[in-house]
């Protein structure tokens, strides 16, 4: 069992920079990528980015690719994700998951998650 938490969240303004945090409970052997999703309401969960652990090979999201930034530690039991010049439409709450296979940007495919950290940017 692997518990996901996590940090960072916060308002902010259109263009700033935001880190969040995915604290996890014990390394994560057995998960194969930790990723990153969102969801606004009304909305099906959004994949954001993804990492492998065992290479730290990278994915995006194609409305995050060159903003946000998603990295690990090396005892493999936090991951980043910084996010730079926000805006409103990054508006949403961000989930931590992880994974030991599956379709990358397919939330189904993830076996654990966190409770969400809320983003809000305003213009």
């Amino acid at each position: 069992q692997v518990h996901l938490v996590e940090s960072g969240g916060g308002v902010v303004q259109a263009g700033d920079s935001l880190r969040l945090s995915c604290a996890a409970s014990s390394r994560t052997e057995s998960a194969y990528i930790m990723a990153w999703f969102r969801r606004t309401p009304g909305k099906e969960r959004e994949f954001v980015a993804a990492i492998r652990w065992s290479d730290t090979l990278t994915y995006y999201g194609d409305s995050v690719k060159g903003r946000f930034t998603i990295s690990r530690d090396n005892a493999k039991t936090t991951v980043w994700l910084q996010m730079n010049s926000l805006k409103p439409e990054d508006t949403a709450i961000y989930y931590c998951a992880a994974m030991s296979g599956g379709v990358l940007s397919s939330p189904s495919s993830y076996a654990y998650w966190g409770q969400g950290t809320q983003v809000t940017v305003s213009s």
